[in-house]
């Protein structure tokens, strides 16, 4: 696929899964482990600004990262690296990539509001 423009809304997702990660301290984050959910910050490119993220915990290991504000030009292949402060907590390699804004924003534009004659049939005027 290639996009219209460097910063079209098809280049941009805020939610991607990893295959299982790799923890630095061999396991997850206990309020990883305890919640099932922890706030952090993630990158997939050396040089980029972290971006706030929420981690979900999956059964095998992997993880749902849920950004806080879609980034640019996420690829499976390469590998999600997660911090808290400055610590690196561990990474891994992105699989499976949810939907972009592109396609989010195509989806709400489809669901039209009720016309309001259909609003009056289904709720009499009292």
């Amino acid at each position: 696929f290639k996009a219209p423009s460097r910063d079209h809304p098809a280049l941009y997702r805020d939610l991607l899964r990893t295959n299982r990660v790799h923890w630095i301290a061999e396991e997850p984050p206990a309020e990883l482990v305890r919640e099932k959910m922890m706030e952090c910050h993630f990158r997939f490119r050396h040089q980029m600004a972290l971006v706030p993220c929420v981690l979900t915990l999956n059964q095998d290991g992997s993880v749902w990262v849920t950004l806080v504000k879609p980034a640019r030009a996420i690829t499976p292949g390469q590998f999600a690296v997660f911090y808290k402060g400055d610590e690196c907590l561990g990474s891994g390699k992105i699989l499976r990539m949810g939907p972009s804004v592109y396609t989010l924003q195509q989806g709400r534009n489809r669901e039209e509001s009720p016309k309001k004659e259909e609003i009056d049939k289904i709720e009499p005027a009292t």
